[in-house]
């Protein structure tokens, strides 16, 4: 990227036309780039259960995970999936297996084996709504609540990229710390827990007496960045002031199959915690 700066207090002046410079640092910085495609031929394995997932255990990959440990402990066999870890460090999303499932090299990706031909689904929002319809849970469908569902659900794919790419980008990943950037995502996503934290001082989940995926997909994130350290911030964003995030949180966190969903796929943290691959039940044991 052509880093053009004036002659006071290096103020940054974009150039005529933009130009890539993969050495712009950052973590994740190898990873990034202009356009898309894969980058390399890779297969994807596949397993013996109806549902493939290609995933990690961020929040956008815990969302997918929570929802298929619910639907299982509903009694939905069809549920049982592999889960197959893409390492989005290692640059594993640029694959050709996983480029054909998901053409903007996103994790999750899920392919579903039970339908006539095998159905691809990514996005992780789409995930969530093709399962919570295929199985018929977690998704409200009087047209009112549903709509209420719909619109929390979108709220979080909408608002989260100022959370992620935003405030945890510029927090914690850029090569270096910028007051402006930190500032304005800082001010957003204080807004966005204000906004769940005034609507939960008035329910008990996101939709009302109802836990539905709506309360997951939030819950990965916002729920995590408030009781988890998320981007290491609690103190910085002062956390403990979203009483009411915080209580949803730790309800929707003791259940077993939340606990579970955010063990599938991930290669970090305490060993015990780990399920790097998910093909069972016994997996978690």
């Amino acid at each position: 990227m052509s880093d053009e700066r004036s002659n006071s207090a290096d103020e940054y002046i974009p150039p005529k036309v933009w130009e890539w410079d993969n050495e712009s640092g950052g973590r994740f910085a190898n990873i990034n780039r202009p356009i898309a495609g894969a980058t390399h031929h890779k297969e994807l394995p596949r397993g013996d259960n109806p549902l493939q997932l290609y995933s990690l255990a961020t929040p956008n990959g815990v969302k997918v995970t929570a929802l298929l440990e619910e639907l299982l402990d509903l009694g939905h066999t069809g549920a049982e999936y592999d889960a197959y870890t893409i390492n989005i460090g290692e640059g594993q999303q640029f694959g050709s297996g996983f480029v054909e499932i998901n053409p903007n090299s996103k994790i999750p990706a899920l392919l579903d084996l039970s339908t006539p031909t095998p159905t691809r689904v990514f996005e992780s929002g789409a995930i969530m709504v093709y399962l919570a319809e295929k199985f018929g849970a977690f998704l409200p469908t009087e047209p009112s609540q549903r709509a209420e569902c719909l619109s929390w659900l979108f709220w979080q794919m909408g608002s989260a990229p100022y959370l992620g790419g935003g405030f945890g980008h510029f927090y914690a990943y850029a090569p270096y710390k910028m007051q402006y950037p930190i500032d304005r995502f800082t001010m957003e996503v204080k807004r966005q827990l204000d906004v769940l934290d005034r609507m939960l001082a008035e329910r008990e989940f996101l939709c009302g007496d109802e836990y539905t995926i709506a309360d997951m997909a939030n819950y990965a994130w916002y729920g995590q960045l408030v009781i988890n350290n998320l981007y290491q911030s609690r103190e910085f964003i002062q956390a403990d002031s979203y009483t009411h995030v915080a209580r949803w949180a730790h309800q929707i966190e003791a259940r077993p199959a939340v606990d579970r969903g955010r063990r599938v796929n991930r290669p970090w943290g305490d060993p015990e915690t780990r399920v790097v691959e998910r093909h069972s039940a016994a997996d978690f044991r």
